[in-house]
C-alpha cells in the first residue's frame, strides 16, 4: 500500500446550522489533537486544530444569519489530523474536492453532502475513473413497479392450464408424451420466474 504524502482539501465547504456548532466542537475527540475556538466579530468562529507535532489547521466559520459557513482550502501531512478533519467533513456533510497525494499518483475525491460521489486517479499523463456513485433508486423503483414478470407468469399458467385440459381429453400416447414435454418446459420456466 502506498504511503500518503499529503492531503489537500480544495474548495471544501461546510454549512452548519447554529445549533450544530456545539456538536461540531464535541465531535473533536482526539486526545492528541488540541483545539481552540475563537469567537470573532458578528458571532463568527475560528476553530484551530493542532496535532502533537505542531501541524495546525484553521477552520473559519463565517456567521450568515442562522448558518455557519466554512469555506477552506489547505494541505495536511499528519495522518491523525487528516483523519479527524475528514471525519468532521463527512459527519457534517461537507462538499468539495479532496486530493490525496501519493508517490507517483494523486487521488481526487469529489464529495457532496459528506459522501464520496466520484474518485479519479491521476498519474503522469493519464487519468482513470476509480469510482462513481450512481443513483440506483430510479432503476429499483422501475423494476419494482414493472409487472412484466408477473404478466409472463400469468401467461405461462394459462398455457399450462390449456395443456392440462388437452392432456385430460387426449387418448393418443404419443400426443400425451408431447404434452408432458411441453408441461415440463413450462414448469421449469415458471420455477425460474417465480424464484
Amino acid at each position: 500500500m502506498a504511503q500518503r504524502l499529503a492531503t489537500e482539501f480544495v474548495k471544501a465547504r461546510l454549512l452548519l446550522p447554529e445549533n450544530q456548532m456545539s456538536k461540531f466542537i464535541e465531535h473533536i475527540k482526539d486526545p492528541l489533537i488540541r483545539h481552540r475556538v475563537r469567537v470573532l466579530d458578528g458571532g463568527s468562529r475560528e476553530i484551530v486544530l493542532e496535532d502533537e507535532n505542531g501541524e495546525e489547521v484553521s477552520l473559519p466559520f463565517d456567521r450568515r444569519r442562522h448558518l455557519f459557513v466554512c469555506e477552506l482550502s489547505f494541505r495536511l501531512v499528519n495522518p491523525r489530523l487528516t483523519h479527524l478533519v475528514r471525519r468532521l467533513f463527512v459527519a457534517f456533510k461537507g462538499d468539495g474536492l479532496v486530493r490525496r497525494i501519493y508517490p507517483g499518483f494523486v487521488m481526487l475525491d469529489f464529495y457532496t453532502e459528506g459522501s464520496v460521489r466520484r474518485i479519479i486517479e491521476l498519474t503522469k499523463g493519464a487519468s482513470r475513473l476509480v469510482f462513481e456513485h450512481r443513483d440506483q433508486l430510479p432503476e429499483l423503483e422501475y423494476r419494482f413497479l414493472s409487472t412484466d414478470i408477473e404478466k409472463e407468469i400469468e401467461e405461462i399458467r394459462l398455457r399450462v392450464d390449456r395443456l392440462l385440459d388437452r392432456r385430460r381429453s387426449c387418448a393418443d400416447a404419443a400426443e400425451i408424451g408431447r404434452i408432458d414435454r411441453l408441461l415440463r418446459t413450462e414448469s421449469e420456466r415458471l420455477f425460474r420466474l417465480e424464484a
